[in-house]
């Protein structure tokens, strides 16, 4: 994080606000939005926003970077009596992950959602949009358990209609969103289980406080109860193996700018919520806690990889390939933190990142090339690549990051896992991970080999090249797969900086 500690973005005023303006922004620009008079404007508002959240982020990791910790009291009450946004190494990688994708992902959305949505409700999407980006960067700053409740169920609820927005182009979205909707409520209603668990036994809510209160409780059954709901409900949102049955639906049914904001964001904000409790709230040391890394978290872990890239190779719809293997994807982040150890959670963190670069980049090319066509069987794109040569050279960058190819992030964040499993001295996970690139072979060069090697029919779909503006997202995505393959620094050092915090010695590397 010493990258981010010289840099001062912003007036002190600002800075030390910028815990709560990063989700108060996107809700009061959220509220304007309804005004909107069209889709354009809306466009321009929900744009604003994104870029505003960046410019926060960024003011945020360099506060962070000089002192370590930020705790933003809201109202001026302290904690554990007020509520705190609490700041640190761990969810500072997450909040500028978001908000970056927020910014390209809305890039994406000019087109994508005036070729999908239907005009008047443009400025209700964007809107919706808006308060789900407020949400998912409230989970990931605050430090008040139920506070923690109250965001996701904000995320989760717009993200329902996000995805129900679908059923324009595809009917399918409606029934995709309702499964969304239950199965994201029972994963909300086991989270908040767990939560009045741990409160009945330390009569607090402030995650810092219930974790100096939870030291001499480990022994309690009413911990050791919270402890597994929370892991269940938050496993349920990020999408654990086998708790992932409706992203598949979700992610293929929903808009495309939705499916693109959402792999990179959602699964990734839940699956810090469980790093933080895990790594912060309850000691990773416990006997129920390492037994939940050995018995549970690493097993799934290691059955979302194989099981999932393995169901992606057989799968028609390009886009429930790419949802297969984002399952698949979160088994990696799982496996590093189940690892327990630092150098596991850190090449967690650093994949969690490197993940939504390149899913991003390959939703918005899938998404960009099919706005014309409203096509999406793998056979659809044969010849692709001569009608959109840009489009799916920016794809195929992705893709061979997501293959774990050198010189790629992908590359680096899979070689960190691979280090740090081997060191823990999980040999066989090591092996799944390798079978899991072998496997990413298949079904990435599945869709390469019909774009670039099969000839287009003569009455097949007209794809055509994206829009410069969402090319111009999709290659900033690709470029940065490449260049965080050369040099990591940036993405290695907030991940490394999120272990140190957490275990409270530098992991190593660079930083």
């Amino acid at each position: 994080m010493t990258m981010f500690a010289n840099l001062h973005l912003a007036p002190e005023a600002v800075a030390m606000n910028a815990p709560a303006l990063l989700v108060v922004v996107p809700f009061l620009m959220a509220t304007a939005t309804v005004f909107a008079p069209n889709g354009r404007f809306a466009w321009i508002m929900a744009l604003l926003t994104s870029a505003v959240t960046v410019w926060l982020s960024l003011v945020l990791a360099s506060e962070v970077g000089r002192d370590g910790l930020l705790s933003y009291h809201m109202g001026g009450w302290a904690p554990p009596l007020g509520i705190e946004f609490r700041v640190d190494g761990l969810n500072t990688i997450v909040v500028v992950v978001i908000a970056f994708m927020a910014l390209l992902s809305t890039l994406f959305a000019q087109p994508a959602v005036a070729g999908e949505i239907r005009a008047e409700k443009q400025p209700l999407f964007y809107t919706a949009f808006q308060i789900c980006l407020a949400g998912l960067l409230g989970m990931s700053l605050t430090g008040d358990a139920f506070n923690l409740f109250v965001f996701l169920e904000i995320s989760s609820i717009s993200t329902y209609v996000l995805v129900a927005l679908g059923a324009n182009r595809d009917r399918r979205a409606l029934t995709a969103a309702f499964n969304y909707l239950i199965m994201g409520t029972i994963g909300a209603s086991f989270f908040v289980i767990g939560v009045g668990f741990l409160y009945s036994a330390t009569g607090t809510l402030n995650m810092a406080d219930m974790s100096t209160l939870l030291k001499p409780l480990h022994d309690s059954r009413a911990v050791q109860a919270g402890f597994a709901f929370i892991v269940v409900g938050l496993g349920l949102k990020a999408a654990m193996f086998p708790l992932h049955q409706w992203l598949p639906s979700a992610y293929a049914y929903a808009p495309s700018f939705v499916t693109v904001f959402l792999s990179a964001t959602a699964t990734k904000a839940a699956l810090y919520a469980l790093a933080r409790f895990m790594f912060t709230v309850f000691d990773p040391s416990l006997d129920f806690v390492v037994a939940a890394f050995d018995f549970v978290l690493a097993p799934a872990a290691c059955l979302a990889i194989l099981f999932c890239s393995f169901q992606a190779i057989f799968q028609v719809d390009v886009r429930r390939v790419l949802a297969y293997s984002s399952v698949a994807q979160v088994g990696y982040i799982l496996l590093g933190m189940a690892t327990g150890t630092a150098m596991g959670l850190s090449a967690g963190m650093f994949h969690l990142a490197n993940h939504a670069l390149l899913k991003g980049a390959l939703f918005m090319a899938i998404g960009a090339a099919a706005l014309s066509a409203n096509v999406w069987k793998v056979s659809h794109f044969r010849g692709a690549g001569k009608k959109a040569p840009l489009t799916f050279a920016g794809f195929t960058v992705a893709g061979l990051s997501l293959m774990g190819v050198p010189l790629t992030a992908g590359f680096l964040s899979k070689w960190r896992l691979i280090e740090a499993v081997m060191a823990n001295g999980w040999w066989w996970a090591a092996l799944v991970i390798g079978a899991s690139s072998f496997l990413a072979f298949f079904y990435v060069g599945r869709i390469l080999e019909v774009v670039f090697f099969k000839e287009a029919d003569a009455d097949g779909p007209e794809i055509k090249e994206a829009p410069f503006i969402a090319l111009f997202a999709i290659w900033v995505l690709a470029g940065l797969n490449i260049f965080f393959g050369i040099n990591p620094s940036v993405p290695l050092g907030l991940a490394e900086a999120g272990a140190q915090a957490v275990f409270g010695f530098d992991v190593g590397g660079v930083q």
